[in-house]
């Protein structure tokens, strides 16, 4: 048994203890529900090393940290979050063990999609959850350009589960506008949160409609409106007690901005228009998907002052020709987006057919800022099929000099 250290200065005399309290060699000193009665008691409990099982301690810091995220959000002084005392309860959702996730985006893909497809049956779903949550921020935040490369590589495959594709995006683009309105860091989280399971009631419909030569019937189209409340549900079924996760998953798709935790209006307009956002670009059997810059121009123009300004965060977020999509070029070539640029619409490219259509034997990296390879137009997905191990050797290559 692994013991660790308690936080004796920051448990309140004479409040309950959530926890057995131990010495390091597993004397217990303290039962559950017994308190310290005095700062002698502290004391002596300190020079006992006073301990709690590794599994215990964690719960209880799990409890603590949303004690002071509640704080956080009441809009509570220094002063009272610094003199925060550990809580006298743990919730069983403290308990839960993480999963560990060390490859790249299909693996995270993979586990999220099983995740989502399982729905409210799934297994440990918020130690999974945490564990997509904790990797996909790694990944993003090791290189934010690779990542919306993979992902929006992703999107077309529909072997790889659409609805999976989906909500990865969707939170990696959330997180990314985001910090460009310079949300609070103790909010972005849950905003990541709601972007991976604000669709869990209707995935299997999501994967569904990914491939269907019609469009959705009565009955698809009664579960695509109620799949925010739905998906709510599911999530307290999980054990969630976050109200701002369920709020926002809740009224996602609502505009009456009068709903809901005013606190949460601007996550939610990014989460809207986020989804909005990756929905359009997808494609379907019934219609082709927006181009990215098409997206982005009907999540703007026209839109609601606020709308307009969250949108307009976004495309500078993410670009109008993000990493991972297609492109034409000024000189015939069409290529793909590997990285943005200083301006929105000048990415890095790497052109992967020439001006008659035919594949380049070696991928070459082009600088959008230069006349010649200035873009013309988006090209649709699925009329470019590309290497990705040959693209990487073109990124890795210096790009020539403007002569």
């Amino acid at each position: 048994m692994i013991y660790v250290p308690v936080p004796l200065s920051r448990i309140e005399i004479l409040r309950p203890l959530p926890v057995n309290v131990w010495d390091a060699k597993g004397n217990l000193l303290l039962r559950k529900g017994q308190s310290i009665l005095s700062e002698h008691h502290r004391e002596h409990l300190d020079a006992h090393g006073a301990c709690a099982t590794e599994p215990d301690y964690k719960a209880w810091v799990s409890s603590y940290d949303r004690l002071i995220y509640g704080l956080l959000r009441a809009g509570a002084s220094i002063q009272e979050i610094a003199s925060a005392t550990m809580p006298e309860d743990i919730l069983e959702l403290d308990y839960t063990v993480g999963e560990d996730i060390t490859g790249g985006w299909t693996d995270v893909q993979a586990v999220w999609g099983t995740v989502l497809q399982s729905g409210a049956a799934a297994r440990n779903p918020l130690g999974r959850l945490g564990g997509v949550q904790k990797r996909a921020m790694e990944l993003l935040d090791k290189d934010a350009d690779d990542s919306l490369f993979s992902l929006f590589q992703a999107l077309p495959d529909k072997t790889l589960g659409y609805c999976a594709t989906h909500a990865l995006l969707c939170a990696v683009v959330c997180e990314l506008t985001a910090r460009k309105l310079a949300l609070d860091d103790y909010v972005r989280p849950i905003l990541v949160q709601a972007a991976l399971t604000m669709n869990t009631s209707m995935a299997k419909l999501q994967d569904t409609l990914a491939t269907q030569a019609t469009p959705p019937d009565a009955e698809q189209k009664q579960l695509i409106q109620d799949h925010p409340a739905l998906s709510e549900a599911i999530l307290r079924g999980f054990g969630v007690v976050n109200e701002d996760l369920l709020d926002i998953v809740r009224l996602h798709h609502d505009r009456d901005e009068t709903k809901g935790l005013e606190r949460n209006r601007e996550c939610r307009r990014v989460l809207h228009l986020a989804d909005v956002l990756i929905g359009k670009m997808a494609h379907r059997s019934t219609r082709p998907g927006l181009s990215a810059l098409g997206a982005a121009k009907s999540n703007i123009v026209g839109a609601l002052d606020e709308d307009a300004r969250v949108g307009k965060a976004m495309t500078t977020a993410i670009g109008f020709y993000p990493p991972g999509t297609y492109v034409m070029l000024a000189n015939g070539e069409k290529a793909v987006s590997v990285k943005k640029g200083a301006a929105v619409n000048t990415p890095l490219v790497v052109s992967v057919a020439n001006a008659q259509g035919l594949p380049l034997g070696i991928y070459v990296l082009r600088d959008t800022r230069e006349k010649p390879f200035a873009i013309l137009s988006p090209v649709a997905a699925d009329n470019v099929k590309i290497s990705h191990e040959r693209v990487q050797k073109a990124v890795m290559k210096t790009i020539p000099a403007t002569p």
